[in-house]
Formats: C-alpha cells, sequence, structure tokens
C-alpha cells in the first residue's frame, strides 16, 4: 500500500529528486534547447517516480496544477532567465497571490557532445507557500499606501497606475477589499499578460530568508 503524500515527504522527495538529476546523463535531453520541452520533461519525470511511490491526486486541465490534493505546482525553469508562465484567473492574483504553493526547480542544461547526453544541474529548489505568491511591488506599494493611512480612493488610483487587469467596477471592488483585508508581502514578478509571466530571481535570493520561501537544495 502506498504511502499517503504530505507536503513534507514532497518538498523531502523533491530535495533528493534534485540531487540524484544533477548528476543524470540523459539521451533524450542531448541538443534540446526548447525550456517548455525540458520542464515537461522534469515534470513527468517527477510526478511519475512520486505516483509510482506515493498515494495522491494528479492534476489535470480542471485543476490546473500538477497536485491539487496539496495546492502545488511545480514549476521548471532555466537559471538563464528564471521564470514560467500560469493561467489567469483574475487581478486579485497579484495582490493576494496565486491561490496555490509552488514548487520551482530551477536548472542549469549541460550537453556532453562526446556521448551525446544532456544533464540539468539543479541550482535551485524552492518551495513557495501560497501566501508569499503575490506580486511584490505590487504588495509593497500598496501596504506603503496603508501604512500612510491612504484610503480607497487611493488604492484605486494605484491599481489604475499599476494597470491591473480590471475594469472600473472590479477595481472599486477590489480597493474595498484591500481596506479590509490587507494584503501579505509578495516576493513573485508577476507580469500582465493573457497568462500571468512569473519571474523568480527574488524568490531565488529571499529563499531561506523570508518566512514561508524555504531552500530544499
Amino acid at each position: 500500500m502506498k504511502t499517503i503524500l504530505t507536503i513534507e515527504t514532497l518538498i523531502n522527495e523533491a530535495s533528493r529528486f534534485a540531487e540524484i538529476e544533477s548528476i543524470y546523463d540523459e539521451p533524450r535531453l542531448y541538443g534540446v534547447t526548447d525550456g517548455k520541452a525540458v520542464g515537461t520533461y522534469l515534470e513527468h519525470k517527477f510526478t511519475a517516480y512520486l505516483a509510482a511511490n506515493y498515494e495522491y491526486v494528479q492534476g489535470n486541465s480542471a485543476s490546473g496544477i500538477d497536485i491539487p490534493g496539496l495546492g502545488v505546482d511545480i514549476k521548471v525553469t532555466s537559471i538563464k532567465q528564471p521564470q514560467s508562465s500560469c493561467p489567469f484567473r483574475s487581478a486579485s492574483q497579484k495582490i493576494y497571490g496565486l491561490g496555490y504553493n509552488l514548487l520551482v526547480f530551477v536548472y542549469e542544461k549541460f550537453d556532453d557532445h562526446a556521448n551525446k547526453t544532456g544533464r540539468l544541474d539543479m541550482q535551485h529548489t524552492i518551495y513557495v507557500d501560497k501566501a508569499r505568491t503575490a506580486d511584490f511591488q505590487t504588495t509593497t506599494g500598496i501596504l506603503e499606501i496603508l501604512y500612510r493611512n491612504g484610503n480607497k480612493d487611493d488604492i484605486i488610483a494605484f491599481i489604475a497606475e499599476r494597470n491591473l487587469p480590471v475594469d472600473e467596477i472590479g477595481a472599486n471592488e477590489l480597493a474595498g477589499r484591500i481596506i479590509i483585508e490587507p494584503p501579505i508581502q509578495g516576493f513573485l514578478t508577476i507580469s500582465n499578460a493573457l497568462q500571468w509571466r512569473l519571474q523568480y530571481s527574488r524568490v531565488i535570493q529571499q529563499a531561506g530568508v523570508v518566512n514561508g520561501i524555504w531552500r530544499i537544495r
């Protein structure tokens, strides 16, 4: 009977997986430069390993994340430009977070031309609690306005300045919520697009320093 997967075991397995993968030579990765292909390879390999050893609900297109039972999405990105995309749900994600935790594998890829294999050296493996997945500059600005006794009008003006993807009615509702429920400082950089573009440089810098961002490896 398989063990039920928990956040603690997920983190432990991610650390072990990153260590092993960093010394594994994979012929299928030789010459591959497409970051999406590399990410798909690593995600599938890790989730297949988890499925073989643990009991958990695997993600699908409906859930939108890789491990919905634990509220965790897996992200794989190159150290050259540590970023990825995720589905846009609402403008409030920039302020209150994505709504789920992130497990981020950051790799540097090497090709062995003699043996025609590729290797992913895991530079960073980081777990980000969902409470820290809001946009850094947006939450910083809002918290500063509130600290200076700003009101709802100030928040609405800030939302407009930041070009959050929300209409006038939505901005008014969001500002009202912010006054009652101030956000927590986020540490992602989230760029506006049809899909959110997440950038992880600050998360990498703050891992192990800020509560809610853990350096696994």
